[in-house]
């Protein structure tokens, strides 16, 4: 039997090592769900992080478990929903502040596309509107950063049965925040669904320190639109300035404060 061929992108994802941002296949887990089931593969899995070591961390306990398979890590979130698409793993672990695409937007714009893959986001900071915002994303896992070395396996293992996944402290989070009163006083704490999805996106890009006309060239929008978004972004969420509007990202989860 010839060996089924190997598309072009993923060839090249899988030769090539050149930077930072770079996204790594595993051409062995590239193949199609019944070449898995046949390996014995219960869940192929995708990682996306900016950083390498995060990633190496997650690689690590992945790799513990023989039914799992790593077949794709990426650096941006651009680039997960690329790789997934392309992939169509069982599973995603995304970092909510992945840049360029906040991981509310990678979560629904993978759950759009591929209904049948799971998301697992974690976070830096723990909060109870994030919590919220991100299960009603369509993420069916969340975890804190500090709990990916303990939470990880038994998330993925769950995730892996279509079976939801909170830590103890996420559970506490969205019992708190479904008791919160949602119509806050201080316009600064309101919570991040009150945006739009691109409002979202954009917000997390000028906390990234990106400017109107990066943001422009970026999202293929014009420099108005940019700002128009950004004065609308301030005007909901009650900030006066742009060193407000990091910090209340930073707050609530949008970009971490490394």
């Amino acid at each position: 039997m010839n060996p089924m061929p190997i598309p072009a992108r993923i060839r090249q994802h899988a030769a090539d090592d050149p930077s930072p941002t770079r996204i790594r296949c595993n051409v062995a887990a590239a193949g199609m769900s019944e070449i898995a089931s046949s390996q014995n593969i219960a869940a192929r899995i995708v990682t996306a992080h900016a950083s390498e070591a995060v990633r190496a961390e997650l690689r690590a306990i992945i790799e513990k478990t023989p039914e799992w398979q790593l077949c794709g890590e990426a650096a941006t979130g651009a680039e997960a929903v690329d790789l997934t698409v392309g992939l169509r793993p069982d599973i995603v672990v995304a970092d909510l502040a992945i840049p360029g695409m906040n991981g509310l937007e990678l979560t629904r714009q993978i759950r759009q596309a591929l209904p049948g893959t799971e998301v697992l986001v974690f976070t830096t900071q723990a909060a109870e509107d994030l919590t919220r915002d991100i299960l009603s994303a369509g993420a069916r896992g969340y975890l804190l950063k500090s709990e990916i070395a303990e939470e990880l396996g038994p998330a993925i293992d769950a995730l892996s049965h279509h079976r939801p996944y909170l830590t103890c402290n996420a559970t506490r989070l969205l019992l708190e925040a479904y008791l919160k009163d949602t119509a806050d006083a201080n316009p600064a704490t309101r919570p991040l669904r009150i945006l739009t999805a691109r409002e979202r996106e954009i917000l997390q890009l000028l906390a990234e320190g990106r400017s109107n006309d990066a943001i422009s060239t970026l999202l293929l929008i014009s420099v108005k639109t940019v700002e128009t978004h950004r004065a609308a972004i301030m005007k909901k969420l009650g900030l006066g300035s742009l060193a407000e509007l990091v910090r209340y990202a930073i707050r609530n989860g949008v970009i971490d404060s490394a």
